[in-house]
């Protein structure tokens, strides 16, 4: 009875995803599903993001979080229009709460959405939420063994952020074995080793995103 049930959940959230990527593709839009544990550097991420895009394209940003806002405000600075979802404690978005915050922004006026998940590794992986690209966004102080225990989500991304390469050296942290592990999962995955606050490994990060962008805006 249980598997009956989480089937029937898992299919109502997918129906809503293919609506949903129907209407983005009517729209012209282009969304971005950015999914890390929290604590891995990805609203930083998404802040550099808007200062090297969102003058360029039409950006939209749809904030994921447990409880707060700290994450939205924190990117409403840069003049992009931002929808705040607050999960009340569920530890992933779902294609659901996608619909009614896409009903708060004018998606005639947006060319690309980054929807930025609940900080998760496993629930936000199972629910498709309508997106075209996943991003799996992890630390080197997390570990080097997360693409071999959630290997749901680099199975499935479209690129992989690494980010606080700078911080290795004060850590356990094996490059080749992360490697390794990411490459038995899904050897042709782009990986970008950055560190968001020492903005090192940002050119060939923000070059990807330009050429995603520039495909979606015509630019």
């Amino acid at each position: 009875m249980e598997i009956k049930i989480m089937r029937n959940v898992l299919d109502k959230n997918q129906n809503k995803a293919d609506e949903i990527r129907q209407l983005l593709k009517e729209k012209q839009i282009t969304m971005f599903n950015f999914i890390s544990s929290p604590g891995s550097g990805k609203t930083t991420i998404l802040e550099l993001i808007c200062q090297e895009f969102a003058k360029k394209i039409r950006l939209g940003i749809i904030e994921g979080d447990a409880y707060t806002d700290r994450d939205a405000k924190r990117l409403a600075i840069y003049d992009v229009p931002v929808v705040q979802i607050n999960t009340e404690g569920t530890c992933h978005l779902d294609s659901h709460s996608i619909s009614k915050a896409l009903e708060q922004l004018n998606l005639d006026e947006l060319d690309v959405i980054i929807v930025e998940n609940v900080g998760n590794l496993i629930c936000p992986t199972a629910f498709d939420l309508g997106e075209h690209y996943r991003i799996a966004v992890v630390s080197t102080t997390e570990g080097d063994d997360k693409p071999i225990k959630y290997p749901m989500l680099f199975r499935e991304s479209h690129a992989v952020i690494l980010n606080k390469t700078d911080l290795i050296p004060y850590t356990n942290f094996s490059m080749e074995q992360f490697n390794k592990d990411l490459k038995s999962l899904n050897g042709s995955i782009p990986v970008f080793n950055i560190s968001s606050t020492k903005k090192n490994g940002l050119h060939e990060l923000m070059e990807w995103f330009g050429k995603c962008f520039k495909r979606v805006a015509g630019i």
